[in-house]
């Protein structure tokens, strides 16, 4: 959806009529409230990409706290997590997707309007959406993990995992240690997970 830009009207077209048919949210994946215990992956970024969570290293450090926190009260387990100046990931198990999802979404509202106030920006548009992708499988599971905390090398703001501070990878690298972890950067790659969703 990222080239939507780039289509034609009549392209832009023939997508929307697809995902009418077929009953999906016409730009953004669709919501599944899947029954059960499910580990998640959630995303949710900025408007185009803007780079508002990333104003200040304070505002950064309030999103990651407040993700965490809403995230916490809704899943037994949260696996990994990486905030980045213009978008979230948290790596996650719970069976109550659909209030989690809720409450990330009053945090969404509730920081649009602060930081709005704060930026002088009122009736910006800050979020764009939040998506959750179930894992599908073991390896699923550790690719994502993977790319947790792979995502700040991946788009160029340090060198290595333990050098971004508002992720869960120094306490992760610590815990594994380094050998493990670079025992499953090779077992569980990354490959092109993620390509064109989130540059």
């Amino acid at each position: 959806m990222y080239d939507w830009r780039k289509m034609t009207d009549a392209e832009r077209e023939a997508v929307l009529d697809l995902r009418k048919r077929n009953h999906l949210p016409w730009h953004s994946p669709p919501h599944r409230d899947l029954e059960g215990e499910r580990r998640y992956l959630v995303s949710a970024t900025c408007y185009e990409h803007a780079s508002i969570i990333g104003h200040g290293p304070e505002r950064m450090a309030e999103c990651e706290e407040t993700v965490l926190s809403v995230c916490r009260e809704f899943c037994p387990e949260v696996f990994a997590w990486c905030v980045l100046p213009n978008h979230y990931h948290v790596l996650l198990r719970t069976e109550r997707i659909k209030g989690l999802r809720l409450a990330l979404g009053e945090f969404h509202g509730r920081s649009s309007r602060a930081w709005n106030k704060a930026d002088g920006r009122v009736g910006r548009k800050v979020w764009h959406n939040c998506f959750e992708r179930p894992m599908k499988s073991l390896r699923h599971f550790y690719a994502s993990l993977n790319y947790v905390h792979h995502n700040p090398v991946k788009h160029g703001y340090v060198r290595r995992w333990q050098d971004w501070p508002f992720s869960s990878a120094p306490e992760f690298l610590k815990e594994m240690g380094r050998e493990r972890a670079e025992e499953m950067w090779r077992e569980y790659p990354i490959l092109k997970y993620g390509e064109k969703w989130d540059v």
